[in-house]
């Protein structure tokens, strides 16, 4: 695979560099997360001028990139159902992007968790139609202020058309537009709410933010993720995924398949055996950053926001 390639149309991190480094170079993760504040804005100021780049797929299914985590859209006569919400200044190009998908409205969104660059949008398209689906954490976690530690950041509850009305604790089936749609809950992965959602006749998988596509992921230990939690979520992708499988990851290239996310997975099963030998011989967490134990990896994965260093940090942190 080559290089993941930052532009505005990814994950809305990547604006930080030309936004407060120039064309010089970019922020570190460090040290954007210590400006959490303004980096949380600074997405949200990208996202509001990004343009939403389509990728249809198969089975009326098309994937969103551009706002946020990528967002899977099915339409058809029972109205658009969408997978994730991007993040709520994008609604112009959204509501455009839709419209030319199909006359169909909106009917339902699922949340695959509770973080904004997937549910910010909620209320807007509640406001549109949508009947809003999600497991029990995420509209927990929606509907009171919530710290993100790794982010310095307390996100303030969304509005009432924002929360999730119609929410599961293990798993729900939906039948829409022909199409049978799976959710099903991890457990703890990326956070404690994350959920994949399978669009089984098309044989279309979105896993949310527990696969990052060709970049290191965030891990969300103020909601419950951990690095065990996402490869037990890798491993449950990889057991529902047949070799045709289009997987849609949360973050990074938006159509994907199941061969990138195994080599996702042994990644994450590599690194954090690497950094379990280092902290078991009594190393600290920057001795065990300097150790460099993402070598291996750096080139295809660690050309995103969250660097070599940074991912270091969250997979010691949780090993």
């Amino acid at each position: 695979m080559e290089p993941f390639e930052l532009s505005r149309r990814g994950f809305c991190m990547c604006c930080i560099g030309a936004a407060q480094a120039g064309l010089a170079g970019w922020l570190t993760p460090r040290a954007a997360y210590a400006e959490a504040r303004g980096l949380v804005s600074l997405i949200k100021d990208s996202a509001a001028t990004s343009p939403i780049n389509v990728h249809k797929l198969r089975g009326n299914i098309s994937v969103l990139e551009g706002s946020g985590g990528n967002i899977a859209v099915l339409t058809g006569t029972d109205g658009k159902v969408l997978i994730d919400a991007g993040i709520r200044v994008s609604q112009p190009q959204i509501s455009k992007t839709l419209a030319n998908l199909s006359a169909d409205p909106v009917a339902h969104l699922v949340n695959t968790h509770w973080h904004f660059d997937h549910a910010d949008g909620n209320e807007w398209l509640h406001a549109a139609g949508a009947k809003i689906i999600a497991q029990e954490n995420t509209r927990k976690y929606l509907s009171q202020v919530q710290r993100v530690d790794d982010w310095d950041y307390n996100f303030l509850a969304l509005g009432p058309g924002g929360i999730p009305e119609d929410v599961f604790a293990t798993d729900l089936t939906l039948k829409l537009n022909g199409s049978t749609i799976a959710l099903k809950y991890y457990g703890p992965a990326h956070t404690d709410s994350d959920i994949s959602v399978h669009f089984a006749e098309a044989d279309v998988l979105h896993v949310g933010d527990t696969f990052w596509n060709g970049v290191y992921p965030f891990i969300d230990y103020s909601t419950g993720g951990s690095i065990a939690g996402m490869i037990a979520a890798a491993d449950a992708n990889l057991a529902l995924a047949t070799d045709s499988t289009i997987i849609i990851p949360g973050h990074g290239r938006p159509v994907s398949n199941k061969a990138e996310m195994k080599d996702f997975r042994d990644m994450l099963v590599a690194v954090r055996e690497n950094v379990s030998t280092l902290k078991k011989q009594g190393r600290s967490k920057e001795e065990t950053v300097a150790a460099k134990p993402t070598a291996a990896f750096d080139s295809k994965y660690g050309q995103f926001v969250i660097d070599p260093g940074f991912f270091t940090r969250l997979v010691y942190e949780g090993t």
